[in-house]
């Protein structure tokens, strides 16, 4: 049987340990919050228009919790791209492409692409800002610049297992068709007021939804399979 002694200190560890898991769950709620907020304040207004104070006052926190968290404004402002587009790539790369036809596979990750960009229009607005500042920020972040290659690793097997089989006619690269299916899934969101003032077809719209997507998986389809 363990003494007093024993039982006090095992019990204060736990403690202790308790007490320091709260403290970095609220750590990262606090953080979470902070970088929900500042998504929607970058992509609405920018930049160059997000004031951090906004953030700050939205989040219930202080600037300088802010800062602490994230260092600057351009500190805060790369971290909310490098979730953003860790989202999409953890996405693609939990895509089961070894159970599927390279035909299957490939339109998976097309609609699947085209889904996320549309129920995500902030990424699609950051990474127009982005360009707007010919990739200042995306530069500096060495997460980014490695963020690609996974998404290009998923896609070179589908190519790669689809030619080698014949079921694709194309031995295409696979930044070609990384960029297909992200230029028809960018457009449907970046585009979407001026198209249906012009046109009058909501590209976002419910009863859109399924024609677009199966339009997406057919043009990459068809590149592939027609080379």
């Amino acid at each position: 049987m363990a003494d007093a002694s024993t039982t006090t200190t095992a019990g204060a560890t736990t403690g202790r340990r308790g007490v320091g898991r709260a403290r970095q769950r609220n750590r990262d709620d606090t953080m979470r919050n902070i970088l929900d907020v500042a998504t929607t304040e970058f992509s609405d207004k920018g930049y160059a228009g997000a004031r951090v104070d906004e953030i700050a006052k939205r989040t219930d926190s202080t600037k300088r919790m802010l800062y602490y968290y994230f260092g600057d404004k351009e500190g805060l402002y790369i971290a909310v791209l490098e979730r953003e587009y860790s989202r999409i790539r953890e996405i693609e790369s939990r895509l089961d492409v070894e159970n599927q036809t390279p035909v299957d596979a490939i339109r998976s990750l097309a609609q699947l692409t085209f889904d996320h960009h549309l129920e995500h229009p902030d990424f699609v607005r950051l990474v127009a800002n982005e360009n707007i500042h010919r990739g200042e920020h995306i530069r500096q972040s060495e997460a980014l610049r490695t963020l690609g290659n996974p998404a290009l690793d998923v896609l070179q097997t589908i190519l790669r297992r689809g030619y080698d089989c014949g079921a694709f006619a194309r031995d295409a690269d696979p930044l070609d068709v990384h960029m297909l299916i992200s230029a028809y899934s960018v457009f449907c969101v970046a585009n979407r007021y001026t198209f249906d003032t012009l046109f009058h077809r909501d590209l976002a719209s419910e009863d859109m939804r399924a024609h677009l997507r199966t339009m997406v998986g057919d043009a990459v389809v068809g590149y592939l399979c027609h080379g």
